[in-house]
């Protein structure tokens, strides 16, 4: 499975993916998914806002046990974070059978839609929709790059954007999810387990700082006569990192947009977009209020302008803590890590009772082709999410082991 996913999407440039949501090799995954579920005799179906899923047994009857995670990828991407946990899901249910256990619940596997949020700027899409946590309207709001709107790219795809929004009813069908994916740190590096248990995600959201001042020749204009937005721009990410690092956050300006963006041009507009975690909900909101007034008391000097977007935020999510726990014990003891890294887990644990399992990255890299994880790690990954999914999914053996 691992082999055939993995040309798909791939630069031969920096050898990263570019998975992005309704694109032709967000397709290639998508019927990659379809193919995988059809060979292993489940039934095939995808949901009003393009989630796809894979059932063994009828989900009608509720109280289902469904695993999976995502197949896109941000620019340039690793080949692990998303699709790890896709094929591990694919995988767990081959050694189940294997196993030849009696599954007492249904059971799926889900491959959510644009959780990266790469070409609309908004992560977890497809899970924010089906959980209510993003408007119909917000959502056709949304547009690439290039203008195009969400629903053209979904229709473009061959998917019907007409019925996208809030799915409660799927929703309630499901008693329990859980996500094995790629840890995104170094924390069990420093364990000798291969596989953790999570237990809370950081708050975490996006702003748009919008830096305006004044274009001019970048030859014939004085230093001191500039209004110069990217001199603006620039101190706020320094800002940003000094103020974070002092409270243990993150804040990082990760995208830029700049107009004229001419060489010999001092712009006009300097628009660039904060991605920032913290600890809490307060400590978040604080953080980010200190970078806008740094932000402002530097453009008063720079004789420029500051216009702050709240684009998206997701508050800090704890995982139920009952299955949390009912996970560890089952894997012997686990270690219970936090994470500022948000997932389609994290958006459904406000409807669904969710956990997560993270499989051990040695060099703790994400988001990026240096991303990875052991063959052996990988696999441990597979036999911890079987043995999970047979604790909630499966009847017990007659011996009761």
């Amino acid at each position: 499975m691992w082999a055939s996913l993995l040309p798909i999407g791939r630069s031969g440039a920096s050898g990263g993916y570019r998975r992005f949501a309704w694109t032709p090799a967000d397709g290639e995954c998508r019927l990659w998914f379809q193919a995988q579920a059809e060979a292993r005799g489940l039934f095939y179906e995808v949901d009003r806002n393009g989630n796809q899923w894979a059932w063994l047994g009828d989900p009608s009857r509720g109280d289902a046990v469904v695993t999976g995670s995502h197949l896109d990828s941000v620019p340039d991407g690793g080949a692990f974070d998303g699709p790890l946990g896709v094929v591990s899901a694919f995988a767990a249910l081959d050694e189940l059978r294997r196993r030849e256990v009696s599954f007492a619940r249904p059971f799926g596997i889900v491959n959510f839609g644009d959780e990266e949020g790469a070409r609309f700027g908004l992560a977890c899409v497809g899970s924010r929709l089906a959980a209510g946590q993003l408007s119909v309207a917000d959502a056709h709001g949304l547009r690439d790059a290039d203008g195009v709107s969400l629903p053209q790219a979904m229709e473009k795809a061959g998917q019907d954007p007409s019925g996208i929004g809030a799915d409660p009813e799927r929703l309630s069908r499901i008693g329990a999810f859980v996500e094995l994916h790629i840890e995104q740190g170094v924390a069990l590096g420093e364990t000798p387990h291969a596989v953790g248990v999570a237990s809370a995600i950081w708050p975490h959201g996006r702003w748009r700082f919008d830096f305006r001042g004044e274009a001019n020749h970048a030859g014939t204009t004085r230093m001191e006569d500039r209004r110069d937005p990217m001199l603006t721009y620039a101190n706020t990410v320094l800002s940003a990192r000094k103020k974070a690092a002092q409270v243990g956050a993150r804040a990082t300006f990760g995208k830029v947009a700049v107009e004229p963006n001419g060489v010999n041009a001092i712009p006009s507009l300097v628009r660039g977009w904060l991605d920032s975690r913290a600890a809490s909900d307060e400590a978040l909101s604080a953080l980010v209020g200190d970078i806008e007034r740094a932000a402002l008391e530097r453009a008063g000097r720079d004789g420029t302008s500051v216009a702050v977007t709240r684009e998206s935020f997701t508050p800090v999510i704890e995982f139920e803590h009952g299955l949390r726990d009912r996970l560890a014990a089952r894997l012997g003891g686990v270690p219970l890590l936090p994470t500022g890294a948000g997932h389609d887990a994290g958006i459904l644990a406000g409807s669904v009772p969710t956990a997560m399992l993270y499989v051990r990255n040695p060099t703790g890299v994400s988001h990026s082709p240096a991303e990875a994880a052991s063959e052996d790690d990988c696999v441990a990954g597979v036999l911890a999410l079987a043995d999970v999914l047979e604790e909630l999914a499966c009847a017990p053996s007659p011996s009761g082991a």
